[in-house]
């Protein structure tokens, strides 16, 4: 260790230049002997940004796409995240869903050609390292070429990736490309971002019969082991970074509940999949409400799937109407209703629930069963429905109409939140259709926009992505240092996500902001995570505490969830929010800076 951190200046330069690549100026090349090794001109980082942009668009598919841009992040991290930044509605839908989902699904078969073998890119955790993770971590620390403790990991253990299934190993494509958005969507400092995967095995027979598989190729362990296993490398990733926050993302239903309720309480955490989806979709549906001309408290939500992110939205739904309206929990609980894949979920269907299942399970349905989603919605008559069943098209045709017709007073509320799009329960023009253009919409996946025929106006469809909220989670992490996340922050995330709207973005009848504004949604966000944070008593960066309190907006009640900042706290996340180099000389001076701070 101490070997890598005393290394002499000379190396210093020539990993800098290197980075430079063909910006490299003269006279270092001069230094490094490469007069004549390499091309003659010296370009800035526009002209660099230019070739990345127009290789990456030749090429055919996203997939290759997800590759050339995998290998140019090992390569130049600052051209990496230039790219992504200054094209973030392209490259976004490929370094995350929907392609991340494909490269998922080829990862095994990539991995060798997409990073430099050099390269560490994360931890893959085996149950045999699992006795000796203290030293995995100090591997980790000695290969890194900047020596950051990292502030933010996302971990997984491939076993519920997207709609996809259990894909083991090839899940770590989701933490590697989620960190990537929490540094383009939020600033926080990409060597201070750390992937793990927990290769414990896998249940799939397709990839235990791979002989290509990368992965660990044995069934998955019982719970117990699996629960002694995380804890020991939970517990070794604190002790060696204390402030760490630790996203768990794409865990097992069970297991992603089990995890948050043993973790949240006592450690930095939370769960993406259930915390994060909750707050995007409570931001979206507060935006639809406005705009449906139905009494919030008189919506009836139904919901098709009943998974950790179906379950997750919907209590954020309900705490949502308790803190809101002022309504009891039993009453907000009585405005949603649950479709699985064995009909309705109630009381007394007759089979045994899921532990996370009991709470929405309805009591009041007498001897009525409903098996199917159709007899459901004639059941419920609802207002709003809402997928997470990752069954394609399972909103089809006949069930759009009759949403339509079930509200004639007021505009129904369709979220096919599912992704990726061969997952989604509809899409966008399906919806606009079979509502005669009525539809509030909001989905998991990307689609395109939507001309209506009569009228030749163009309407944009909403994308409830995680990516509006979990960035602003680990940035006001890493900035506030709060003992834990309380779901009373989150929400005021989502409040904040739901003041973000700007003006033309709301006379257009928009539910979210335009992804273009995503890095400064995504400090309001922030100021606004903070703000609540400071207000709970939960934060021990006492510098956040002063800022707050000395500017405490006029008219607040501490006591209550606004979502709303100051100026001065909004302009003090904007400062610390990091961006990549946006010149040569920039970047050289910082990264010789970092690797000699004696010798500046």
């Amino acid at each position: 260790m101490s070997e890598i951190v005393g290394r002499p200046r000379r190396n210093s330069i020539e990993l800098v230049g290197a980075k430079a690549g063909t910006a490299m100026p003269a006279e270092m090349r001069q230094a490094l002997n490469l007069r004549g090794l390499v091309p003659a001109s010296v370009e800035d980082f526009t002209k660099q940004e230019m070739r990345a942009f127009q290789q990456l668009m030749s090429k055919p598919s996203s997939l290759e796409k997800y590759e050339f841009l995998a290998n140019l992040r090992c390569i130049n991290v600052n051209l990496f995240f230039r790219l992504v930044m200054n094209h973030f509605k392209e490259i976004a839908p490929i370094i995350y869903t929907p392609t991340v989902g494909e490269a998922c699904l080829n990862y095994s078969h990539i991995y060798p050609f997409i990073y430099p073998g050099h390269m560490s890119v994360g931890l893959f955790i085996t149950l045999g390292d699992v006795d000796n993770v203290d030293l995995v971590i100090q591997n980790y620390r000695e290969s890194m070429t900047e020596h950051n403790d990292p502030e933010i990991t996302v971990i997984t253990d491939g076993s519920r990736i997207l709609g996809l299934g259990d894909l083991g190993i090839n899940g770590m494509a989701i933490p590697i490309g989620k960190l990537q958005l929490y540094v383009a969507a939020a600033g926080l400092n990409p060597a201070r971002t750390l992937p793990i995967v927990l290769d414990f095995g896998t249940n799939s027979k397709k990839y235990q019969n791979d002989p290509l598989y990368l992965g660990t190729r044995q069934p998955r362990p019982d719970d117990e082991t699996f629960y002694n296993a995380t804890g020991k490398v939970l517990s070794a990733l604190y002790r060696a970074f204390p402030d760490i926050l630790v996203q768990f993302e794409d865990f097992s239903t069970d297991h992603a509940f089990g995890l948050l309720d043993q973790w949240r309480n006592k450690a930095l955490c939370f769960n993406d999949d259930i915390q994060g989806t909750g707050s995007v979709i409570l931001a979206g549906f507060i935006s639809a409400v406005e705009q449906a001309g139905i009494a919030p408290t008189d919506q009836r939500i139904l919901f098709v799937g009943a998974g950790s992110a179906g379950v997750g939205v919907a209590k954020q739904l309900v705490e949502y109407m308790v803190l809101e309206y002022n309504i009891s929990e039993e009453q907000a609980k009585a405005m949603f209703w649950f479709v699985d894949s064995r009909g309705m979920i109630t009381a007394n269907r007759g089979d045994k629930l899921a532990a996370h299942k009991v709470y929405f399970a309805r009591h009041d349905n007498d001897d009525t069963q409903c098996t199917s989603l159709e007899d459901a919605l004639e059941y419920v008559k609802p207002t709003a429905l809402i997928g997470l069943s990752t069954i394609y098209k399972a909103f089809n045709e006949n069930i759009l109409s009759r949403m339509n017709e079930l509200n004639p007073h007021g505009r129904p509320i369709i979220f096919p939140l599912s992704n990726p799009e061969s997952k989604a329960e509809c899409t966008f023009e399906e919806a606009m259709r079979c509502t005669n253009n009525r539809v509030l919409f909001a989905s998991g996946t990307a689609f395109p926009e939507y001309t209506i025929p009569e009228t030749g106006e163009v309407r944009v469809p909403a994308q409830g992505n995680n990516m509006y909220v979990f960035p602003s989670i680990g940035l006001g992490a890493a900035l506030c240092k709060p003992s834990r996340i309380t779901d009373t922050m989150i929400y005021a995330v989502s409040k904040a996500l739901a003041n973000s709207l700007d003006n033309k973005e709301r006379a257009r009848g928009e539910l979210y902001p335009r992804i273009e504004r995503i890095r400064d949604v995504s400090a309001r966000l922030t100021a606004a995570f903070i703000t609540q944070a400071v207000h709970e008593g939960n934060v021990r960066d006492q510098h956040w505490v002063h800022i707050v309190e000395a500017n405490m907006p006029e008219g607040v009640d501490t006591k209550t969830v606004s979502g709303l900042f100051t100026k001065r706290v909004l302009g003090e996340v904007k400062a610390l929010m990091w961006e990549p180099a946006s010149s040569v000389e920039q970047y050289m001076f910082e990264a010789i800076t970092f690797e000699n701070p004696d010798e500046i």
